[in-house]
């Protein structure tokens, strides 16, 4: 029989797993099981996780594990594809809450396979990217990220956010024109010509404002 495991890992800067699962929760999900590594670093790999360890043994061929983004599964770009590879050797079906997406291991399809492998090595860049740009945040300084000038350190706010540029992608990976994606994102051709021409920097950029307006709309601390 198979399941549904939703996988949580909370730090003091991250959302609650309350949070996460009643998010899930309304898009459908019903779970099995819960696992969570609370107070754990994302520097640190999945399998050195203590509950990250028993995740691992859990789930089974047809099993679907839930995440709230790839980059719970992993400490970076190499940790996290080498995680969702893991699991799709196993046949466990990865979705995630934010944006929806769903890696499935049982795929044989040649296509099926491709767009999934391609979509899969998108957002752990992706989560990459947020990664360097939440380090960049903290070498700046929150008080810098905070400002009402941000473009000073980060340059011109993309015209595109983070689901738009993961719907561009999909739609790039299944050989859609890019007049026909402009047309289904809003967006202008030459925004989508330029995000094929370097998807790393376009996930760069979303990551660094998307950060960078978060630190800005946090409450600023007291000094005691």
């Amino acid at each position: 029989m198979t399941k549904t495991v939703l996988y949580a890992r909370v730090s003091t800067a991250d959302q609650t797993v309350d949070h996460q699962k009643t998010a899930a929760e309304a898009k459908g999900y019903v779970f099995d099981e819960v696992v969570t590594d609370d107070g754990v670093s994302g520097s640190v790999s999945l399998k050195d996780r203590p509950q990250g360890k028993r995740l691992l043994d859990l789930l089974r061929r047809g099993d679907t594990l839930v995440v709230r983004w790839v980059d719970r599964l992993g400490r970076d770009y190499n940790d996290v594809t080498d995680t969702i590879r893991d699991f799709m050797r196993r046949g466990v079906i990865i979705k995630t809450i934010i944006n929806d997406m769903e890696f499935d291991g049982s795929r044989t399809d040649p296509m099926g396979m491709a767009l999934r492998d391609a979509m899969m090595t998108f957002m752990a860049g992706m989560a990459q990217a947020q990664l360097e740009a939440t380090k960049d945040a903290q070498r700046i300084g929150i008080a810098h990220a905070q400002t009402k000038e941000p473009e000073k350190f980060l340059g011109r706010k993309p015209t595109f956010d983070g689901d738009q540029l993961v719907e561009v992608m999909r739609l790039l990976g299944l050989g859609t024109s890019n007049s026909e994606i402009a047309r289904k994102t809003g967006l202008v051709r030459q925004t989508i010509i330029r995000i094929k021409a370097d998807p790393a920097k376009a996930a760069q950029q979303v990551a660094s404002w998307e950060q960078a307006e978060e630190l800005r709309k946090s409450p600023k601390k007291r000094r005691g």
